[in-house]
C-alpha cells in the first residue's frame, strides 16, 4: 500500500460529515446493508452471550446487527457515538462520547443496560468532551483514557478526569495493555507507538513507520494493529513481538476491532470503507459479513 495514499485516505475516512437522515429510533429495525449507505460506523463490540450477533456504535444512534444481517437500534436517541468502548468485564456496560444529535458535544456517557438509555457521567477537563480515542484497560476497568486537547485519564470509572499528556502527533487510534496498568498504545500517521509510563513517553512499538489505523487490546493480553503495507499483525502480549496476520486487504484497511472474549478466534472488523468483516480463524482469512 502507498503510504502517501494510505495517510490521504484515512484522513478523509475520519473527516467526512453524514449528510443523509437518520436511521430511526429505539426498537426500529433496519439492515446493516441500509445503514451502511446512511451513517457511519464509529465502533464495534461482540455480543457477550451469541457471538454471531455484534453491537455497532454508529454516527447515528447504537445498534445491534443479527446473523442475519438485520440491525435494530437500541438507543433511545440518534445521537454521534463517535468515541465508543464497552466495558471490559459487565456485559451490559458500555462507554461513549460524541455529539448529540442536536449538536455539541456529550461529555462522556455511559450506559448500564445494554445500550438503550445513556447517562453523562462527566464532562472530562475542559468539556464536554467529544473523545474520539479512549478506551478501557482491562487491568484496571476504572482506569480510562480519553482524547481531547490532550490524553486525559480517570481513575474513578469516569466520574472525574485529569489531564494527563500530550498526545503523539497524528493520532488515529488508542488502546490500553490488558495486562499492564501503565501500558499503551498508539496507532498513529507516524505509525504504532507505545507508552510504558500513561503516555508520559513513547517509542517506536514497530521498527515499520507506516501509518497504523487501529490498534487493540485483547482480553487474553494479546495485542493486534493494522499497519500500512503490512496489514493486521498481533502481538501475544505487551512484547512487541509482532507476528503478520493477513496482509491481503489491497487499499482496504481496518478502523477498529471486536475480539470475543470467550471465543479469540472470532473477530470483526470496521473497514474504511464502512463494511463490517468477521473472521473465525483468529484473523488469518476475513469476509464481508452480509
Amino acid at each position: 500500500m502507498n503510504c502517501k495514499h494510505f495517510v490521504s485516505s484515512l484522513g478523509l475516512a475520519l473527516l467526512v460529515l453524514v449528510l443523509s437522515s437518520s436511521p430511526g429510533y429505539a426498537g426500529s429495525s433496519t439492515t446493516l446493508q441500509s445503514l451502511m449507505g446512511k451513517t457511519h460506523f464509529h465502533g464495534i463490540s461482540v455480543h457477550s452471550v451469541d457471538p454471531a450477533r455484534f453491537y455497532l456504535a454508529t454516527h447515528h444512534g447504537f445498534f445491534l446487527v443479527s446473523p442475519d444481517g438485520k440491525a435494530k437500534q437500541l438507543s433511545d436517541n440518534n445521537d454521534d457515538y463517535m468515541g465508543f468502548t464497552p466495558h471490559p468485564t459487565d456485559q451490559d456496560i458500555f462507554y461513549a462520547s460524541g455529539h448529540p444529535a442536536g449538536g455539541g458535544n456529550t461529555g462522556f456517557i455511559q450506559s448500564t443496560n445494554g445500550g438503550r438509555t445513556w447517562k453523562k457521567l462527566s464532562t472530562g477537563v475542559g468539556g464536554p468532551v467529544d473523545f474520539h480515542q479512549m478506551d478501557v484497560s482491562r487491568a484496571d476497568p476504572y482506569l480510562i483514557y480519553g482524547v481531547f486537547r490532550g490524553l486525559q485519564i480517570s481513575e474513578d470509572g469516569g466520574n472525574t478526569w485529569k489531564m494527563s499528556a500530550k498526545t503523539p502527533p497524528g493520532l488515529i487510534d488508542l488502546a490500553a495493555s490488558a495486562g499492564d496498568t501503565q501500558t499503551l498504545y498508539a496507532a498513529t500517521q507516524q505509525g504504532l507507538l507505545i507508552s510504558r509510563n500513561r503516555g508520559q513517553s513513547w517509542q517506536p512499538a514497530h521498527f515499520n513507520r507506516s501509518p497504523a489505523s487501529m490498534v487493540q487490546a485483547a482480553g487474553d493480553g494479546s495485542v493486534y494493529a493494522f499497519v500500512g503495507g503490512l496489514g493486521l499483525l498481533r502481538s501475544p502480549d505487551d512484547s512487541m513481538s509482532w507476528t503478520p496476520l493477513n496482509n491481503d486487504f489491497g487499499d482496504t484497511y481496518l478502523l477498529h476491532l471486536a475480539i470475543d472474549a470467550n471465543y479469540p478466534d472470532i473477530l470483526y472488523a470496521i473497514t474504511n470503507k464502512k463494511e463490517v468483516l468477521t473472521s473465525q480463524d483468529g484473523g488469518r482469512t476475513w469476509k464481508v459479513f452480509t
